[in-house]
């Protein structure tokens, strides 16, 4: 069971709760990545599985965290009023980071959670070395007039971008003219065939793409 395994991470001196799943490479290189999931997801979705084994195993300390909502409510997405104590989530995970690691700390996150990550760094410009967005949910499928870039202006944080080619939640060429709006070092990495979730639907893993997010990742900030 999940509760029964060492690796489940839980810290309840900080408010919100951080509680993750940890994995320790076997050597490490002394930097670590937080993996947080989308609005219908938790810490166990396969896209955030297959992503922490293939970065642990070279070298980097990897937490997949339950955002805040999630660990109040097991199912069903985020209220309205969410967001704000999500992000206080994701910068608690952030400090225990720092802890666990002497080097560089990076937030990644899979839609909801990838859009959350960017507004904190957008406020908190020095708080992480650099974000890996998946499938960045760019608007609401068939509303492409409600964008979600407000922000991306003030964002001065590296990022690597991940997004499916067939993603309802914006294309690539929206995604192209959205990253014109970031100031910061940014690179697009597009999943051709590949949706929302990236190939990793149910069962349905591509097997590839963790190799191929990896060393984007190692291009873009290595």
């Amino acid at each position: 069971m999940d509760n029964a395994d060492p690796r489940v991470f839980v810290d309840d001196s900080l408010d919100p709760h951080v509680r993750g799943f940890l994995h320790s490479p076997a050597i490490s290189n002394r930097n670590g990545l937080i993996l947080v999931h989308g609005a219908g997801s938790n810490r166990n979705a396969p896209l955030l599985e297959a992503l922490a084994e293939a970065f642990n195993s070279h070298g980097y300390t990897v937490l997949r965290c339950d955002l805040p909502f999630r660990q109040e409510r097991p199912t069903g997405p985020p209220f309205p009023g969410d967001a704000a104590r999500d992000r206080d989530g994701l910068r608690n995970s952030v400090r225990v980071m720092q802890q666990l690691v002497t080097g560089r700390v990076f937030l990644g996150g899979h839609s909801y959670g990838g859009r959350q990550s960017t507004m904190l760094a957008a406020e908190e410009p020095d708080l992480v070395s650099g974000l890996l967005l998946l499938s960045y949910p760019l608007h609401p499928p068939r509303k492409p007039e409600q964008l979600r870039t407000q922000h991306l202006s003030k964002l001065r944080t590296s990022c690597l971008f991940v997004h499916g080619r067939r993603d309802p939640f914006g294309s690539i060429d929206e995604m192209n003219k959205a990253l014109e709006l970031i100031p910061a070092r940014k690179e697009l990495l597009s999943v051709g065939g590949a949706g929302h979730d990236l190939g990793f639907k149910g069962k349905a893993k591509d097997t590839a793409l963790p190799g191929r997010v990896f060393a984007a990742f190692v291009a873009n900030f290595e």
